[in-house]
């Protein structure tokens, strides 16, 4: 196993933020670390590649903020999320940087203990505010995962008195809504079905009669909430 790296940012003093980063990318893993180098209230206080060695790292005792992937060669990033909850509950925070934007991995995440999910695209700018949000007791998360929560924990939807029509959505308008919803133009859905754009077009002011909608928007939500569309 090769050593664990450890780079002091700064000159360490009271105020500075102490980070972990576990990250199997080399790419990502140096961002990361150059995002923390880079911030004057930080410090890299070590970084790993796999959980063997962020399991080494949490050895050498408590950080403010443990940066952590969830998919790494070697097992879970939850394996570390669970051990840093159980050893530093109220003075480490974990913030998740992950690929994964499902809500399987987001709601395990949660659980295990994290209090930040982001998805990788985040800037390094963007990304050294979070920690500082994190630290200061904040929860940030990507606009994709806050949705997901938000879909998650709001209540069951109220059946809509339109519903018994929209069941009866014949196959055709059904493939219209769906081809719509991944971004194809209705010229281009009248190709794929081979059919006129004039039919499609009936089709879709049919669909939205039936979903009592009145724009191409609308009846897409409308069409997801009642699940007639394959996501």
């Amino acid at each position: 196993m090769r050593p664990v790296l450890s780079i002091a940012s700064h000159p360490i003093n009271a105020m500075s933020l102490s980070v972990y980063i576990v990250e199997d990318i080399p790419e990502f893993r140096a961002k990361f670390a150059q995002t923390v180098l880079d911030a004057p209230d930080m410090r890299l206080a070590g970084s790993a590649e796999n959980l063997a060695e962020g399991m080494a790292l949490l050895e050498r005792g408590p950080v403010d903020v443990l940066l952590v992937d969830l998919g790494l060669p070697d097992g879970s990033g939850l394996t570390l999320i669970r051990e840093a909850a159980r050893r530093w509950p109220d003075t480490c925070d974990v913030m998740v940087v992950s690929v994964f934007a499902d809500e399987h991995h987001v709601m395990a995440a949660i659980e295990a203990g994290a209090t930040g999910y982001l998805l990788k695209d985040a800037s390094p700018g963007d990304l050294a505010n979070q920690i500082r949000e994190l630290h200061a007791g904040g929860s940030p998360v990507s606009p994709v995962i806050a949705r997901q929560l938000l879909l998650r924990l709001s209540p069951a939807p109220v059946v809509s008195p339109f519903a018994d029509n929209a069941s009866n959505l014949t196959a055709q308008e059904r493939t219209v809504l769906n081809l719509a919803s991944k971004g194809y133009t209705y010229d281009e859905v009248a190709r794929l079905m081979e059919v006129s754009r004039h039919t499609v077009m009936t089709y879709v002011k049919r669909s939205y009669r039936k979903l009592q909608v009145h724009g191409k928007t609308e009846a897409l939500y409308e069409a997801r909430r009642l699940g007639l569309l394959q996501d």
